[in-house]
């Protein structure tokens, strides 16, 4: 099992490169691309496995961290849904905004 979690790990910072990365290469020319909204969906649906695959090996989890990353993780995906449906809102304090919550994402994991 230890096998399987480091491979979700592993697409878990994947997905959230992907998105950062889109999200720095937009930055001139603001705008959601595609590749924001599906490193997003990958990072979240793999924190998801993390916990269920963590929980079922009865781990002790710090659920108040989970919780903090979940509700960055929903922001950030939800201003990935919008920036997306309405292009013409995203300006690149907005895409910033999106790149900083990534990297408090990213941070919380690693320091926390």
């Amino acid at each position: 099992m230890s096998v399987v979690f480091g491979i979700v790990v592993v697409l878990h910072l994947i997905g959230w490169a992907i998105a950062l990365g889109a999200l720095l290469t937009t930055m001139k020319e603001p705008k959601v691309a595609r590749g924001v909204l599906h490193g997003l969906y990958l990072a979240l649906a793999t924190g998801l496995a993390l916990t269920g695959i963590a929980g079922a090996q009865a781990w002790d989890l710090n659920y108040v961290k989970i919780g903090i990353k979940l509700v960055v993780a929903i922001v950030v995906v939800a201003l990935g849904i919008v920036g997306k449906n309405r292009p013409e809102k995203v300006t690149t304090g907005y895409l910033g905004a999106m790149a900083g919550l990534i990297v408090v994402n990213v941070a919380l994991a690693v320091l926390w």
